[in-house]
């Protein structure tokens, strides 16, 4: 009898310690397969805003989009697709667009999505000039009618061959918090996608987790951080030990060692991605076309692309990339010594001359502006490099009012857009409408008959005619050289082996709407 009690009392302490052992293990977050939901990305540069309506950086707008929706998206080819829209329709006149709003969707902090939280979207951005979506198609909306509220029209005052675009850039945040908290925008965005904020620490990580209520059910990674680790040798030591599941972008001096690698997967993707150098064309010497023509004729495009980019990617021969809508090829700049110290002697500076080139801290930036720095010293130009921190270099580039204010003289950069988004690769890198801090033309670049080409081709839905306009634009940029035109990069990501669900787009966004570990 004593016995059968003495096991008694044992099986109620064995029963007891795995409960035990079980509360502990859920209190604590759980271990083994749920730990394992958990995914750490590492990117090459710190995150400037989490402001959709404000943001001009690759990195931000990637961590943007798994918490925030438009009511249009991209494909991995760039093509339009339907988000927040169920459906949508444009006028004959190109004028109205009406869009038939998704039903059922929250936003993270409850908040319901309908045609009241889109109009105080886009009313914030028509009204502050501040923002830079500000100058991109919705300084062009006369009125916002909501017909129900699942249903609302946008009408411009005249026709805009990219407004769908800016519907796709447009991610909409919760009206609630709109209202309630619009200073903490930058920091702590409220939106419908698949994850939600929950921490940034400048500098170390940002970290968003899954939002159980998205509208689109689906197998999710429970928690994502995102940590900017801007040397590109520590990326890689991430991706091999499993520190981190995802890294981007991929050394290319590593992916020979790395395909070799059973638990990693090299994701390559055809970009948009244009690397050049952005020369200020108000200051001297480089107002003279002549030095700006003779910069690219200094500068080996194909050693640039071994060099730098460790033989992946093509010559940049055109101000768009060949993967760009209306792309129209231009004759290279291919190097020529003896032609650029000519053009130089033309345009006074026999001896060449001293100047700065500017840029951000990140491995790859460092070594471009190295190999500029190199080339160029063969015609007598004297090139300072001064790197900057991320969101210091943009205050920099961004900060100055007028051209006048502006000390850059050279910058090391590169941009992105999607394929069928050709208003985006030109207007707001060339258009004299664009220069900071309204847009991106840091080169402030001037040409009347290339401002008046880009005002028709986005006033016109001809698309013969939109073709030509382009093809006289790009002629004429590239004749004019407001940049050093280097290359077209082919890009490079890095996965573990089980990882699902993330892709890297064109434009070197990381979409992580699916994402998950196996």
């Amino acid at each position: 009898m004593k016995k059968f009690k003495v096991f008694k009392m044992l099986c109620f302490i064995l029963v007891c310690s795995f409960l035990i052992v079980g509360c502990s293990s859920k209190e604590s977050g759980g271990s083994g397969k749920e730990k394992d939901k958990e995914m750490v990305i590492a990117v090459n540069e710190n995150f400037i805003s989490m402001d959709p309506h404000n943001t001009g950086d690759t990195n931000s707008n990637s961590v943007q989009s798994a918490m925030l929706e438009g009511l249009l998206g991209t494909d991995s080819d760039g093509q339009i697709t339907k988000v927040l829209a169920e459906d949508y329709s444009i006028s004959d006149n190109a004028l109205e667009y009406t869009f038939k709003l998704r039903k059922g969707v929250k936003f993270h902090d409850g908040a319901d999505f309908n045609a009241d939280a889109v109009k105080a979207n886009y009313e914030r951005i028509m009204n502050d000039k501040n923002l830079r979506l500000n100058s991109r198609g919705f300084q062009l909306i006369t009125k916002i009618d909501i017909l129900d509220d699942y249903q609302l029209k946008v009408t411009l005052e005249s026709p805009y061959s990219g407004m769908l675009t800016r519907f796709v850039s447009a991610k909409i945040l919760s009206p609630k918090f709109l209202k309630e908290k619009s200073n903490d925008i930058a920091k702590h965005p409220v939106g419908t996608g698949p994850f939600k904020f929950v921490e940034w620490v400048q500098g170390d990580h940002l970290t968003i987790e899954r939002f159980d209520d998205y509208w689109e059910k689906g197998d999710r990674v429970k928690r994502i951080t995102y940590k900017p680790v801007p040397e590109n040798g520590s990326r890689v030591a991430m991706l091999k030990t499993g520190e981190a599941s995802v890294i981007y972008p991929l050394p290319q001096q590593n992916l020979k060692e790395l395909e070799k690698n059973k638990d990693v997967v090299i994701s390559k993707v055809p970009s948009t991605i244009a690397r050049y150098v952005s020369i200020n064309t108000m200051k001297k010497p480089f107002n003279d076309v002549r030095v700006r023509q003779a910069l690219n004729y200094a500068v080996d495009k194909e050693a640039f692309i071994n060099v730098v980019n460790a033989g992946f990617g093509l010559p940049l021969d055109s101000a768009i990339p060949s993967k760009t809508l209306y792309y129209s090829k231009q004759e290279l700049y291919k190097k020529n010594i003896e032609k650029a110290k000519e053009l130089l002697a033309e345009a006074g500076y026999k001896d060449g001359f001293k100047a700065e080139i500017w840029g951000n801290t990140n491995s790859d930036t460092m070594k471009g502006m190295q190999f500029i720095q190199q080339q160029l010293k063969e015609i007598g130009v004297d090139l300072e490099i001064k790197s900057m921190e991320e969101g210091t270099l943009s205050d920099e580039i961004y900060g100055p009012k007028t051209p006048e204010e502006a000390k850059v003289q050279m910058w090391f950069v590169s941009w992105s857009s999607y394929a069928s988004d050709v208003t985006n690769a030109t207007k707001p890198l060339f258009h004299s409408g664009s220069f900071p801090p309204n847009g991106a033309n840091t080169a402030y670049f001037k040409n009347a008959d290339v401002d008046k080409w880009m005002d028709e081709a986005n006033a016109t839905a001809d698309t013969n005619k939109q073709a030509e306009l382009y093809k006289n634009i790009q002629s004429t940029i590239y004749q004019q050289a407001p940049w050093i035109f280097l290359g077209v990069d082919e890009i490079l990501g890095g996965l573990r082996s089980n990882v699902t669900g993330v892709s890297i787009d064109p434009t070197g966004g990381i979409n992580v709407r699916d994402a998950n570990i196996k």
